[in-house]
């Protein structure tokens, strides 16, 4: 007689579905678990084998077996230790197995039988609600599971709790979702004295999710400006908030098992590999351009990256998903987010301050700024100049807007290309639009599009920095509340592309 439970192996942010099948059958006493088990999940049968004895429950003195189906999916983590322990005592007749086989569990077990948090329970939840199937889970895991409505969750401390409720004894009550965090950034643009144009620029890229890059001395203010985007960036809409904590559930970065409303802002150090970045390492993990999904990855120095890493952003950028492909891990993420770069015009930082003038400009400049590849600089919407700002200019009073108020007027022009892609599955900014779509949108008035031709000429643009100016121009005519794109905004979007300067 075999008794089946239910749990689930990540692929990606995927959880698919897995059945814990448990035979006890005359023999020589053995506990085998087969189904490609990796060395976490082999070492389930120590742990579950003492959890039981915790409980004054001894295993028969026969041969026990564990096969976890689909066999030739791989099975990694310790979260398998609960659906093998449920199994188990299924398979015993301590709890009914109509109830097990109902049930989606996931959860390590300690020596003593307690449950363990184990990351993931928010997917979990979504493949339970799919199969519709119950989740069981550690309590400390189930409030973050518990903010899918269409599955049942239950949220135990112990094995022994999760026997007395399987046998009526004492029943679980389901679990209550975490708070909803909504994290308030102190940061205001008012903070930074000058760097007008910088703020615009800003704005700009927030309204559109535009991707930026900013070229200044160093101490000029691009890490301060950076650190304030997420001050004037929407909060998450619901469907946005549930994706971005999927990923962060998988990489165990949901507080208290709370969902954050915030857009996640990541800003990964220059010496980061480019497993952290991409994703990969032991089962595939995301990376930072994942745990960066719909909000802000900041790179600041970013010559100073990898060549390796600066050229794998090339496709995650233009798709909005990134393929981690390893020898045993084919996996997905998504990876919707706006790139916002930094870096020095040469090594040295002063190549374009007269009073420090660098002794080997231009060369200095030419070969520090040109670890960034061609095609990947053509994928900057926005190339802004931060001069360094006068000593007597910080005396100067706060100037430019509040970040709330700039906050609105992005709010705004979101809700405007919120509407205007309803029905567009694939596009939800206006940096997403293409072929058809962006030329029904950004098409300039006559004038406009004479300048764009012209400069597009004059300056051998690429067809990608073409339609990028198209798409930068639309954020700019959303932000002005214009239906129409004109040649102002085709002339403001061409400033922030083409510039004299050698470095840009």
């Amino acid at each position: 007689m075999v008794a089946r439970a239910y749990t689930v192996a990540f692929q990606g942010v995927d959880a698919r579905l897995v059945e814990v099948q448990c035979a006890v059958t005359p023999g020589l006493p053995a506990f085998s678990i087969v189904g490609l088990p990796d060395k976490a999940v082999s070492e389930a049968r120590d742990r579950v084998r003492s959890a039981l004895s915790s409980m004054a429950i001894a295993l028969p003195s026969k041969r026990i077996t564990i096969n976890l189906s689909p066999a030739d999916l791989p099975k990694e983590g310790s979260h398998f230790d609960l659906p093998i322990a449920l199994s188990l005592l299924a398979a015993l007749e301590i709890v009914p197995k109509e109830t097990a086989e109902q049930t989606v569990a996931l959860g390590e077990l300690s020596l003593d039988g307690s449950l363990v948090p184990v990351v993931g329970a928010l997917p979990a939840a979504m493949a339970a609600a799919e199969d519709d199937r119950m989740l069981l889970c550690p309590q400390a895991s189930s409030a973050e599971a518990a903010w899918v409505d269409a599955a049942q969750v239950l949220g135990a401390d112990t094995l022994a709790t999760v026997v007395r409720h399987y046998t009526g004894q004492a029943l679980l009550s389901p679990a209550t979702a975490g708070e909803i965090h909504s994290d308030p950034f102190a940061k205001d643009l008012r903070d930074v004295k000058g760097q007008e144009r910088a703020k615009r620029a800003l704005e700009i890229a927030a309204a559109g999710r535009h991707h930026m890059i900013m070229i200044g001395t160093p101490g000029s203010g691009k890490s301060m400006l950076a650190a304030r985007i997420p001050g004037i960036l929407p909060p998450l809409s619901a469907a946005e908030a549930l994706s971005t904590s999927m990923i962060h559930s998988l990489s165990g970065l949901l507080d208290e098992g709370g969902i954050s409303m915030t857009r996640p802002f990541r800003e990964p150090h220059h010496t980061a590999s480019m497993a952290a970045i991409v994703g990969g390492g032991k089962g595939a993990k995301p990376g930072e351009i994942s745990l960066a999904h719909n909000g802000v990855l900041f790179m600041d120095e970013f010559p100073e990256f990898s060549r390796t890493v600066l050229e794998t952003l090339r496709q995650p950028i233009e798709t909005g998903e990134v393929m981690v492909a390893r020898a045993n891990a084919h996996v997905k993420y998504p990876c919707k987010f706006m790139l916002v770069a930094a870096a020095n015009p040469c090594k040295c930082g002063y190549m374009t301050d007269p009073a420090r003038a660098c002794s080997r400009a231009p060369i200095c400049g030419e070969d520090y700024l040109g670890r960034i590849s061609g095609p990947l600089m053509d994928r900057f919407d926005l190339r802004i100049e931060v001069p360094p700002v006068g000593f007597a200019d910080l005396d100067l009073p706060p100037s430019g807007d509040r970040s709330e108020t700039v906050a609105a007027r992005v709010a705004t022009a979101r809700t405007v290309q919120a509407e205007r892609f309803r029905e567009t599955p694939d596009a939800a900014q206006n940096t997403d639009a293409e072929g058809s779509v962006l030329e029904a949108i950004a098409t300039p008035d006559k004038e406009g599009k004479e300048m764009l031709l012209k400069a597009a000429d004059r300056f051998g643009l690429s067809a990608r920095a073409y339609h990028r100016i198209l798409r930068v121009a639309r954020t700019i005519a959303d932000l002005e509340g214009s239906d129409d794109v004109r040649k102002p905004h085709v002339a403001e979007a061409l400033s922030f592309r083409i510039t004299t300067k050698a470095y840009a």
